[in-house]
């Protein structure tokens, strides 16, 4: 390429000076190439516009929404969360309709039976299992200081302090002083619970979680056929594949979990009721929310479990501590690939890393719905970012 004429500098500086008009066409460059070049210089050395009182006012406009914006989410942050919620369970009941759908029924029929099912049996979960379960959760805080005391008075127990010196009791201290403290059932209740206050606030988030899913799972398909009109005609096809496929993979993934997580449930009530442990009822609703933890879930459940049966006798804990521990494995070779299926694999640093990050930002909650964003964001990785950096 040919070096610009000589006299090129003089004539953007005559152009900033005097206008464009008093500037003679310079030899050798063409028309569109000397006003793409002029037009760079002068914008460049053209002053802003814009008053400092004016860009003060919109700078500090711009915070003040930013301020608002921030204070109206913390304010419904626990709207938005029932809301994810029931868009999550939504989507984990979509399977459903899809089998009920290849085995010949029509999407509205498929859509009405799935929704009715889960009608029923969140309405006997509010009404009748909800009331038994809160009832043996208060009992079983009231009486969990006595039943550390009786602990440390077994005769096992005083030969374990013996072996390691006070060690036993300096533990069942800790434990005592933990379970004392309202911050720690808050944070094990998720501030849903809160040792018992707060019960309506909770049945009412139940029953608005319950609704929302209902509408969202009947409005599904029309909700995805609008937000897919707003996206460009030529994104469009790329756009209805990976939210298909998201939808499918994150439902696949919260339905298998559920099953999971009810089959645990299950066991632990059996286990608990055959070795004699007290509210079996309310430690196996707990075990079936902290399963729905992958990977960390079983084991955190399987340290509930042992400890309960362990303030009953030290057989009844040896018996659940063996018996969660061969459930785990058959949990972990033989079940989750069953019920998983062609559900979306999360990396496990992923799954510790995204459920400590969803417990640190919204308790207990967090850590149920972190992994199901982890799932989203995933996808969006391997299916957006990655082929585009292979293309650039």
């Amino acid at each position: 390429m040919s070096e610009p004429p000589a006299d090129e500098d003089a004539s953007a500086t005559r152009l900033a000076e005097n206008g464009p008009e008093l500037v003679p066409p310079t030899p050798g460059v063409t028309s569109r190439r000397r006003r793409d070049h002029y037009a760079l210089r002068a914008s460049a050395q053209m002053p802003s516009s814009r008053s400092p009182l004016g860009l003060g006012f919109a700078v500090t406009l711009g915070v003040l929404m930013a301020l608002a914006l921030a204070l109206a989410l913390a304010v419904l942050s626990d709207v938005l969360f029932d809301i994810f919620a029931a868009m999550f369970i939504a989507l984990s009941l979509n399977p459903l309709v899809n089998m009920l759908i290849r085995r010949g029924m029509s999407k509205g029929r498929a859509t009405l039976v799935v929704a009715l099912g889960f009608a029923v049996v969140a309405t006997a979960v509010l009404v009748f299992l909800l009331p038994a379960v809160l009832q043996q959760l208060v009992e079983l805080v009231r009486g969990l200081p006595d039943g550390l005391a009786e602990l440390s008075n077994q005769a096992w127990v005083q030969r374990v302090n013996s072996a390691t010196n006070g060690g036993a009791d300096a533990v069942i201290q800790q434990i005592s002083h933990a379970v004392e403290q309202p911050s720690f059932w808050a944070f094990i209740a998720g501030g849903a619970l809160g040792l018992g206050a707060g019960l309506a606030g909770w049945v009412s988030s139940g029953i608005f979680m319950a609704v929302l899913t209902l509408y969202f799972l009947v409005t599904l398909k029309g909700m995805k056929r609008g937000f897919y009109s707003l996206v460009s005609a030529s994104k469009r096809h790329s756009t209805i594949y990976l939210t298909e496929k998201i939808m499918d993979s994150i439902g696949r993934y919260i339905g298998g979990m559920v099953v999971l997580s009810f089959i645990n449930a299950v066991f632990s009530f059996i286990l608990l009721t055959l070795t004699r442990v007290p509210y079996a009822g309310a430690i196996s609703v707990v075990t079936f929310f902290i399963t729905l933890i992958p990977l960390i879930g079983t084991v955190v459940t399987t340290v509930i479990m042992t400890f309960f049966a362990l303030l009953s006798s030290p057989v009844a804990g040896l018996i659940v501590l063996l018996a969660m521990l061969v459930f785990m494995q058959i949990e972990a070779y033989v079940m989750t690939p069953k019920a998983m299926g062609k559900a979306l694999y999360i990396p496990g640093a992923t799954v510790l890393i995204s459920a400590t990050a969803g417990a640190v930002l919204m308790g207990f909650a967090g850590a149920l719905i972190a992994n199901p964003v982890a799932a989203a964001i995933t996808l969006i990785i391997r299916h957006v970012v990655v082929p585009r950096r292979n293309a650039q």
